[in-house]
């Protein structure tokens, strides 16, 4: 199966401004079911949750949706699905949840190869905790996490394992199967960022061994906000600071006030989106797994025509060398700024930004010495046009 690419850009408004968006890390394009989801739900009868009049019913058959949905994409069940205003909102969240426990002795491993959304968090519950913290060092020449001494960082003494599915800077994604089984091996839980991930392969969440894992709808196609996935019964055993009035009730006990019923309706239709992606009969689930198949193979394409272009350029380092990424580039160029490349790149409407986009670990193990880098991420709306304008843009740059 392969994906209508015309066919799903004809279903985004904002590409008719003709920019080639290589920003999809930072955040992909809205569809416009997704919009009308979000209007339609936010102008029907509304109020909070309950059964009474059409308006409470309402609420309540976006929260129902909203689970449903994302367990579908992530394959978790519905009533571990918690909200959150953004992933990393909801790792604050539950590193003070889970610190509670913690006490002198105990440690707590993080990576280098992590946005540090999934590193600061842990440091300073940790640090409040009297924890220690341990690391799983990225080798810069291989760009994906040295292993070898995973046994010995992973010890009897280790809590919590944060790690990320796929980094949001190189696109690697490490081996998290061996992390994870070394976790759990020694009763650790394994906490894990999908943000990256979950834009462009289909999750699922107990395979990766991920005990929490988190990832934002806005990074496939839609509204801004959070969604952290974990087994019932483990949420069951976790106690959050809440208000007392307020229900005690799985997973709703970790969302604080009242939801925005329009944004789950627009993550909903999100995966719906992504879904219609796959042509075939069968659950949302099946289809969201064929539609994943799809995307991965048109961005692998494009991907390798984009490294097999910039490879034939002097004067440019392409730092995304792991032996399984996401299609996501990390550049830097040889006695030129990336800010200036990002900035000429505009004036010719293709966006690809420039910066170190709140990766500061693993930015900072590649030894770099520069400020920031060029991130190009593709997304499954990118064509063969939106790759030869990129690199057109790169050539007429290094030259």
């Amino acid at each position: 199966m392969t994906i209508d690419v015309p066919a799903l850009r004809a279903q985004f408004p904002s590409l008719a401004s003709g920019i080639a968006h290589f920003d999809g890390p930072g955040g992909t394009q809205t569809p416009r079911a997704v919009g009308e989801a979000i209007a339609a739900t936010l102008t029907q009868p509304l109020s909070n949750r309950g059964s009474l009049v059409v308006s409470e019913r309402n609420a309540d058959a976006a929260v129902v949706a909203f689970r449903s949905a994302m367990a579908d994409l992530l394959g978790a069940d519905p009533r571990g699905i918690v909200y959150g205003r953004s992933a990393t909102q909801l790792v604050y969240d539950f590193s003070r949840h889970l610190a509670k426990r913690w006490g002198a002795g105990d440690e707590v491993v993080v990576s280098r190869l992590d946005h540090d959304a999934n590193v600061r968090p842990w440091l300073q519950a940790a640090a409040r905790a009297g924890a220690t913290v341990r690391w799983l060092e990225l080798d810069p020449t291989t760009a994906d996490l040295d292993l070898d001494a995973l046994d010995a960082v992973i010890t009897d003494r280790t809590r919590l394992v944060a790690v990320t599915a796929a980094s949001n800077l190189l696109g690697t994604k490490p081996d998290l199967a061996r992390i994870a089984a070394r976790a759990h091996e020694v009763g650790a839980l394994v906490f894990v960022d999908g943000v990256h991930y979950a834009a462009h392969a289909a999750v699922d969440v107990r395979a990766l061994g991920a005990d929490l894992f988190v990832c934002s709808p806005y990074k496939f196609f839609g509204p801004h906000c959070g969604v952290l996935a974990a087994d019932p019964a483990l949420l069951e055993t976790i106690e959050p600071d809440k208000l007392l009035p307020s229900t005690n009730a799985v997973p709703e006990r970790f969302e604080l006030g009242t939801l925005p019923y329009e944004l789950m309706a627009g993550a909903t239709a999100a995966v719906d989106v992504i879904a219609s992606l796959a042509p075939v009969d069968g659950t949302r689930r099946e289809r969201l797994l064929a539609a994943h198949h799809a995307i991965e193979q048109h961005e692998l394409r494009l991907r390798t025509r984009l490294e097999e272009g910039i490879r034939a350029l002097d004067g440019i380092a392409l730092h995304s060398v792991a032996a399984d990424r996401t299609p996501t580039l990390f550049l830097t160029f040889a006695g030129r700024d990336a800010a200036d490349a990002s900035r000429s790149f505009a004036s010719e409407g293709i966006h690809a930004p420039a910066g170190t986009f709140y990766a500061h670990e693993p930015f900072q193990a590649l030894g770099l010495d520069v400020e920031h880098g060029l991130r190009v991420g593709l997304a499954p709306y990118s064509d063969d046009a939106d790759v030869d304008r990129l690199l057109a843009a790169l050539s007429a740059f290094v030259r």
